[in-house]
């Protein structure tokens, strides 16, 4: 059992659907206060209602630093402390090279990879002045481990996420702050439960387990690499997909029985 992280301090970026939405519904069931961050305000509240008291909703565009600092001002004033950044924020449009632009381009990276290293330098200061602090960051199988059609962009900013938790969890380590980061495989969220049963189906079928997985799936693993147990480990990356990562063709998928 892990050890109470009960009245600590999260920051989850893109909080207010899918695999965010997860993350900081699981960190109110275990006690900490959970600053819920979307581009809505309407949308954080929503899912700060749905924690209890021990959680409020901010509107942040988190690609900018303005959006980045206001963050940060939110979460000291309403709760005195940043023990954790969930760096969740991520979009995921898709477009093919040759049809894909500069700008379509630099909005992914901007929106996953850049937003997280402004997330990152934005609670600094209150991490560093604790002399501790957990940096959570969702990455993918996709671009670290994987390539898919249409997310060359969406690879290239969730690869680029892995190459700066490493060299931050190497700076950080002095005072006391972790950076590690959860990979999801497929997972079950509004987004494709819009594709229909057979689309479902299909992707299914590509995963060992033979399920898709779920966003407390994801916080699970995000919250324990927030927790105490969790404190000699920096600069890892944990795979949670079901398995998908594994088999080298369908032909192994098929010889399951």
């Amino acid at each position: 059992m892990l050890k109470s992280l009960q009245g600590k301090t999260a920051i989850v970026t893109g909080a207010s659907r899918g695999i965010g939405k997860g993350i900081a519904l699981r960190f109110g069931e275990a006690g900490l206060n959970v600053l819920v961050v979307s581009r809505s305000q309407a949308d954080a509240d929503g899912v700060a209602g749905e924690i209890g008291a021990r959680a409020s909703g901010l509107a942040a565009d988190v690609s900018t630093e303005e959006g980045c600092a206001a963050m940060a001002q939110a979460a000291l004033a309403r709760y005195g402390a940043i023990d954790i950044l969930c760096a969740n924020a991520g979009i995921f449009p898709a477009a093919k090279l040759g049809e894909m632009s500069a700008a379509d381009f630099d909005h992914v990276v901007s929106t996953n990879l850049r937003s997280t290293f402004l997330s990152v330098s934005a609670v600094l200061p209150a991490m560093t002045s604790a002399g501790a602090g957990r940096i959570i960051i969702t990455s993918s199988i996709t671009g670290p481990i994987t390539g898919y059609p249409g997310w060359a962009h969406y690879g290239a900013s969730k690869a680029g996420q892995l190459g700066f938790m490493r060299t931050a969890a190497i700076e950080l380590a002095p005072r006391n702050i972790t950076v590690n980061a959860v990979l999801p495989g497929n997972i079950m969220t509004e987004g494709l439960e819009g594709n229909g049963p057979d689309y479902i189906a299909a992707m299914e079928a590509s995963v060992p387990l033979r399920r898709l997985g779920t966003p407390a799936d994801i916080a699970n693993a995000a919250l324990f690499f927030a927790s105490e147990e969790a404190a000699y480990i920096t600069g890892q990356s944990i795979v949670v997909d079901g398995g998908q990562i594994l088999p080298e063709s369908l032909g192994a998928l098929e010889a399951m029985g």
